[in-house]
């Protein structure tokens, strides 16, 4: 309980230090998800049309996945040296899996029938992708784009390695000096992050769902 209260205490004189942080942990985290759905969803889009293409694009993901998170965060090093580019390329690394995989998943899964409907009524392909495949798919992206932003909240906060910053260097201090204190003001933000953008996403996942559904029934 004293340790709850001494966080809470740390917390609150040290709040503008604590925003700041958290301010750039949530920018890397956000910015990775984001940059690996710019890349990641047109590439879902093709290996529904390249078998080759999906087998390859999986395994290569697949292999990214199993790198541990500071040795990935390293190698990048290698190439770009410290900083937040650094920190973003590796978050990056980590959402190409749930969000491809989730995307390619929802694709292939839409319904024919409703594909057979909408070129039954004119469409192009691009305007089968964009007003009925996606719309159909978005319950499954949306999952693998939650998975993906809670992954690169966590592995955010060892960014500091690579000086980038986040939580992670609070929980570092701690870590390096033994105050708990330290490891668990940075910690708990970082928990409350992952948590309430999970619950953000869940809301928009089932209001696409309720879209589906919508959808459906039309």
């Amino acid at each position: 309980m004293n340790t709850l209260m001494d966080v809470l205490r740390y917390m609150i004189n040290d709040w503008e230090n604590i925003l700041t942080i958290t301010g750039e942990h949530l920018y890397m985290s956000l910015s990775g998800v984001v940059l690996a759905a710019i890349a990641g969803v047109p590439t879902a889009v093709l290996m529904t049309r390249n078998q080759k293409l999906a087998v390859s694009v999986q395994a290569v993901v697949n292999m990214i996945q199993t790198i541990p998170n500071l040795a990935l965060l390293l190698i990048v090093m290698i190439f770009f040296g410290l900083g937040y580019t650094t920190a973003i390329i590796a978050l990056i690394c980590y959402s190409l899996l749930p969000i491809i995989q989730n995307t390619y998943t929802g694709l292939q899964n839409v319904d024919p029938h409703l594909i057979e409907a909408g070129k039954g009524m004119g469409m192009t392909p691009m305007q089968l992708l964009v007003k009925v495949k996606i719309p159909l798919a978005l319950p499954v992206m949306m999952a693998g784009f939650r998975v993906a932003t809670v992954i690169c909240i966590g592995v955010a906060t060892i960014a500091t390695f690579v000086g980038a910053g986040g939580l992670g260097q609070l929980i570092f201090r701690g870590i390096l000096s033994t105050d708990d204190v330290k490891i668990l003001a940075g910690s708990i933000p970082a928990a409350c992050l992952a948590v309430g953008v999970d619950f953000l996403l869940k809301w928009v996942e089932k209001r696409s769902g309720f879209y589906l559904h919508k959808v459906r029934n039309e």
